[in-house]
């Protein structure tokens, strides 16, 4: 019979296992945000208790805010750009208050936002523009043979494939967005330039990807396993998929491509 080991302290589970790297990031960054007002809260009640005075400026308590949610977001994971965000949220609100501004600008800008990045808080993948760099690097890595199939994942403003279609007409070249404004911006494109390619309007989850011989993709980190395993499952053998700058984890890709562009941008194509 083995004895139980006394030298280790056995420590009861009391909450159930919670994944922060499963919380959509708005939702980590709103947590890091009450943290952080819970724990300036906390100092605001242990400075009456000993009868100390701090006088500080709003500004300053939002500063400290920020710095607070700041190391809370690091400690939960988030990725680097979020960091920026939580720091100057309170902040931000506090200036804009101060401003003494009409509802009418903070109705204004969140439609803007709207229509620039749609439903940015569920797909978490935000709007990014290929670069030239990138657009002849793409071409590149384009097949040989004339007739095959592109479809650009979150397509934009449609500036990928516009500019794919004058280097190699040869191909036809699909795109699909669902924030507003870039889709009517690239439906433009399309239907009063020369160039011969299309855009449609809808979520490309739930596209089918069987019929294109190259996808390309310009997402963010959060996505990636997941269109791997829709790519793996839907494209035909001998088809590639190209990722602007984000990688499949855990897949090492055949060919890895470093451009020269401002974002320090790498394409990543892996042959299904």
């Amino acid at each position: 019979m083995q004895l139980p080991n006394h030298n280790k302290l056995a420590i009861p589970r009391v909450f159930p296992s919670i994944s922060i790297s499963m919380m959509p990031p708005a939702l980590t960054a709103l947590i890091s945000q009450v943290v952080a007002l819970m724990g300036l809260g906390l100092v605001a009640v242990l400075v009456s208790q000993f009868e100390m005075e701090l006088s500080l400026e709003p500004l300053l308590w939002g500063l400290m805010e920020g710095i607070f949610a700041a190391l809370v977001g690091h400690y939960l994971g988030m990725d680097r750009w979020w960091l920026p965000i939580n720091l100057i949220f309170v902040p931000a609100i506090l200036l804009v208050l101060a401003m003494d501004l009409s509802p009418l600008w903070f109705l204004g800008a969140f439609l803007l936002l709207l229509l620039v990045y749609g439903k940015v808080y569920r797909t978490q993948v935000p709007l990014y523009l290929s670069s030239g760099e990138a657009i002849e690097a793409v071409a590149s890595l384009l097949p040989k043979d004339s007739g095959f199939s592109f479809v650009d994942l979150g397509s934009g403003c449609g500036g990928l494939l516009q500019q794919l279609n004058k280097v190699r007409p040869d191909g036809t070249y699909h795109g699909i967005e669902a924030a507003p404004l870039p889709f009517i911006l690239s439906k433009c494109r399309s239907l009063f330039g020369v160039s011969d390619w299309r855009v449609s309007w809808g979520d490309f989850w739930q596209m089918d990807l069987s019929q294109h011989d190259v996808v390309y993709a310009y997402l963010s980190p959060v996505p990636m396993a997941l269109l791997w395993r829709k790519v793996r499952k839907e494209m035909r053998p001998g088809s590639i998929l190209i990722s602007n700058s984000f990688v499949v984890p855990g897949i090492e890709p055949e060919i890895t491509l470093k451009l020269g562009d401002f974002g320090g941008s790498t394409l990543y194509l892996w042959r299904i």
